[in-house]
């Protein structure tokens, strides 16, 4: 059994406050799809674990990068967690996720293994030090409509327009979240887009991608005029968070998230 200082490491090294938002996001975009109850939690299981799976494996592959620049916030860097204890957690919760993935449908689980986790998987491996880094987390994130949509009728598939805003949502997030790491990268040798455009341009284009992926949604939706308050307080969270240090933008970018899944649900409805 684990003891308490190694479970905490454990979770610290799981990125788990962005694993939550997507699984919660996913609830509810499930939710508005009328899927199942069982089937939701079975569908928050695979997401959740697969998130994890995604956290621990990116620290993992970081750990001697990390070390280089005395990151003292990664656990593995730090010392407090082993990679072994690492390697076991993610071996036994890849079980879960094929487990609890493969439960929702063998079409949505290949799709969430696939497309979800594996092009997360990927980037971690290869493509976060290349100008490609945006394209797993716009594969990742547009599949999840798919996923959801699936797991709620088989033979149907989410219109394109979703498919887009989940995928965009999740490069600007992408763009966000590497800003207080710039540093840190370029000492070991990370170029990844986020790089190229640097600190000064990456606000900019995030927020451009975020709101432009809710005028896509009120656009695809402009029988209801109403969703346009939505896109005016996307507007709002994205100048009040955008420019602000540390990881701020980055939660600034979950909140725009949670705002167009609640304009999903409500069109839904």
């Amino acid at each position: 059994m684990l003891t308490l200082r190694p479970a905490v490491a454990l979770v610290g090294a799981a990125h788990v406050i962005p694993a939550l938002a997507v699984t919660a996001l996913t609830a509810a975009v499930a939710f508005a799809a009328d899927v199942e109850t069982r089937l939701i939690f079975v569908l928050m299981v695979a997401v959740f674990s697969g998130q994890l799976i995604v956290g621990w494996t990116n620290d993992l592959i970081d750990r001697d990068r990390d070390r280089q620049v005395g990151r003292t916030d990664k656990p593995l860097a730090a010392g407090h967690l082993s990679s072994r204890t690492v390697t076991v957690s993610v071996v036994i919760t890849a079980v879960v996720c094929v487990v609890a993935s493969l439960a929702c449908g063998v079409a949505p689980g290949l799709v969430h293994l696939v497309l979800g986790v594996g092009s997360a998987l990927t980037y971690n491996a290869i493509l976060k030090s290349t100008v490609f880094s945006w394209v797993p987390y716009f594969v990742a994130f547009g599949s999840l409509p798919v996923v959801v949509t699936l797991t709620a009728e088989p033979s149907h598939l989410p219109p394109l327009w979703m498919v887009a805003v989940s995928g965009l949502l999740g490069v600007g997030a992408h763009l966000l979240n590497v800003v207080p790491d710039l540093g840190d990268d370029a000492a070991t040798g990370i170029e990844g887009l986020p790089h190229l455009l640097g600190a000064r341009r990456i606000p900019y284009v995030a927020a451009g991608l975020l709101v432009g992926a809710t005028a896509i949604a009120v656009i695809a939706n402009a029988h209801m005029p109403w969703l346009w308050a939505g896109l005016g307080a996307v507007v709002v969270i994205a100048l009040a968070t955008m420019r602000a240090p540390g990881r701020t933008p980055f939660y600034g970018a979950i909140v725009i998230a949670a705002v167009d899944v609640t304009m999903l649900v409500l069109i839904a409805r």
